[in-house]
């Protein structure tokens, strides 16, 4: 095993015991923040899926997460004033299929107009579509509009209750792991092989007969299903939904969480997150301006750092020429 699968073994098990641990400890705001970490990983993790290894530089992904989460606010929401009580519910599995559903819809439906695009125009009119789900939801008064909506009853699940700290972190975090899992598998498969082809050259692929356009869309349904899982989570995490999860700057974090940890690496979106969450927490405690210093630390990896953190080991492993 070379070092990064030792990296990406090591990272995950760091993940898996020291929040419990810590939790255990009484220190349950660690926990409280690896589960935040663990919810954006997945997000990151379903954006270097496109951005990585697809080439397509979406700036609209954070719209995805906020579709997740309405998907829960919204039926509890109702099913808190009695309506709709045979559709609306506290069923976790129903909000489940409503997150990936109308996610995956929205994928497709932004995804077949903007990839008729490329380069800076497919970037803004993703965060085009993205800036229409947020000005949607800003202006659903009925829903809280700006001031967002409180979520009263977490998702019931079978066998899992999301009121438990520590369950609400292993569902995320096995399904980190099984996102992980399924870009690994996607992008090691002909489907995969297809996909980082047309990123490194899509007319030749396309002079070999693949329909690039499909792959890419269907690439995009994929990552914002999965964006759309993550929505569901930190619905349930936070309790708190507003279209503040859906503004373009969100997107931007998500993209700043893959470039700065690596992509079309497996361990470098959740490198990232870590990293943000982290430098999140201590700049702020600082200054309310932390974006800058941030900003100017993407700067620095972007030049000096080829393929960000995980780009750094493999030079240091020799494994980066």
């Amino acid at each position: 095993m070379n070092i990064i699968g030792k990296i990406t073994i090591a990272g995950m098990l760091i993940l898996a015991i020291v929040p419990p641990v810590l939790l255990l400890s009484g220190q349950a705001f660690y926990m409280d923040l690896a589960t935040r970490l663990v919810i954006l990983g997945i997000g990151a993790v379903s954006l270097n899926l496109i951005l990585g290894f697809g080439g397509m530089v979406s700036f609209g992904h954070a719209a995805f997460i906020g579709l997740g989460a309405y998907a829960v606010g919204i039926p509890a929401y109702h099913a808190t004033y009695g309506e709709f009580e045979m559709v609306a519910s506290y069923n976790g599995l129903f909000h489940i299929a409503l997150a990936v559903g109308f996610s995956a819809l929205f994928a497709l439906f932004t995804g077949a107009i903007s990839l008729r695009t490329k380069g800076v125009y497919f970037i803004m009119i993703t965060m085009a579509f993205g800036q229409m789900a947020y000005y949607f939801f800003l202006s659903l008064d009925v829903y809280g509009g700006d001031d967002g909506l409180t979520i009263d009853v977490r998702s019931e699940l079978p066998l899992i209750n999301l009121d438990s700290p520590m369950q609400l972190y292993g569902l995320s975090y096995v399904s980190l792991l099984i996102a992980m899992l399924l870009v690994n598998r996607i992008v090691n498969s002909r489907f995969g092989m297809v996909l980082q082809g047309t990123k490194g050259n899509a007319e030749r692929m396309a002079t070999l007969g693949y329909n690039t356009y499909y792959y890419q869309l269907l690439a995009y349904v994929i990552s914002g299903a999965m964006c759309g899982y993550a929505g569901f989570l930190l619905g349930n995490f936070t309790t708190f939904i507003s279209p503040d999860m859906m503004h373009w700057t969100r997107s931007g974090e998500l993209m700043f969480m893959v470039i700065l940890g690596g992509a079309s690496t497996a361990l470098g979106p959740i490198l990232g997150s870590s990293l943000f969450i982290l430098l999140e927490e201590i700049l702020s405690s600082f200054t309310i301006y932390w974006h800058l210093p941030f900003g100017l630390l993407l700067i620095l990896v972007v030049l000096f750092i080829r393929g960000g953190l995980m780009g750094l080991f493999k030079s240091k492993s020799g494994e980066l020429k």
